[in-house]
């Protein structure tokens, strides 16, 4: 069963390129189906990226945050003998 698809065209570095030639040689796969693994992947994390940060401006519009100089006491106390608990909201 054949899909339906869409040819794309990016100029790339060529180091880039090289390193995508390398690659598909080393996994003994097409550069085409090197692109399509690595596009298909920055897709999900982009996508992934943008479902975080609507649900954070759900939690700052709840007033679900933590105050800075708290976060920020915190991560001082990091690395010395008492190091202070996480802070929570």
């Amino acid at each position: 069963m054949a899909t339906d698809t869409k040819v794309l065209t990016a100029h790339v570095p060529i180091g880039l390129a090289e390193k995508v030639e390398a690659m598909a040689s080393r996994l003994e796969r097409s550069r085409g189906w090197v692109m399509k693994q690595a596009l298909a992947a920055w897709v999900d994390q982009e996508e992934e990226r943008h479902r975080m940060t609507l649900e954070a401006l759900e939690d700052v519009d709840a007033g679900r945050v933590i105050d800075h100089q708290a976060v920020q006491a915190w991560a001082d106390s990091l690395g010395t003998e008492k190091p202070l608990p996480p802070p929570s909201a």
